[in-house]
């Protein structure tokens, strides 16, 4: 792991894959929750950790080289978000040809996976859920959707993702869930964030 300075305030992290940024979010909010670490965010992102509005970077960084994070375990099923899907997604045969099974084996393949959320952007909301085994990466559409519906889930990438409002897209379509996923008037506004075990259930 590799600690850099950005700008005055800031420290990203440079980590070695999606488990080690994991590992890493979740040590760092542990210290900054038990007072040995302060920042006004922390942000994963897929190889990397941003520290903002870092007093004393340079003393931050010290500290933060002296601790080792645990690894990534399974948490609770009281921190885990069951999403309720309706697997009737348009690309479904396209995501069945790349995996070279049937949609029915697609469809199962999803309920059976517990995804993790690995950082959020794009826009407001959207979570990046890892847990697909290796080799089910799927291609992004070669021309994207003008507009993608709110709630679709869809497969880009080795991620999982769940349109929280109607946006442009090229991600492959799977299902759809009416469960609100982004509230400016909720705290948080997200009700998907980094760390968070994510099952995509039958709605």
């Amino acid at each position: 792991m590799r600690i850099r300075p950005v700008g005055a305030y800031a420290l990203l992290l440079d980590c070695d894959d999606p488990d080690h940024v994991e590992a890493w979010r979740a040590e760092l909010c542990r210290r900054r929750d038990a007072g040995e670490l302060s920042a006004v965010e922390i942000v994963p992102a897929a190889r990397t950790v941003l520290l903002d509005g870092v007093p004393d970077p340079g003393r931050a960084a010290a500290r933060i080289a002296g601790w080792t994070p645990e690894p990534v375990t399974t948490t609770a099923a009281a921190d885990r978000v069951d999403v309720p899907i309706v697997y009737d997604g348009e690309d479904l045969p396209v995501v069945a040809g790349h995996w070279g099974v049937d949609v029915p084996e697609v469809v199962q393949r999803l309920r059976d996976t517990e995804f993790r959320v690995a950082f959020c952007g794009f826009a407001p909301g959207f979570a990046y859920l890892t847990g697909l085994p290796e080799g089910l990466a799927v291609p992004r559409l070669a021309t994207p959707r003008s507009r993608v519906p709110a709630g679709s889930v869809a497969l880009a990438g080795p991620y999982a993702g769940i349109y929280p409002g109607a946006s442009p897209g090229g991600w492959l379509l799977v299902g759809r869930t009416a469960l609100t996923l982004f509230d400016v008037h909720a705290d948080p506004p997200a009700r998907l964030t980094p760390g968070t075990r994510v099952r995509l259930v039958d709605a």
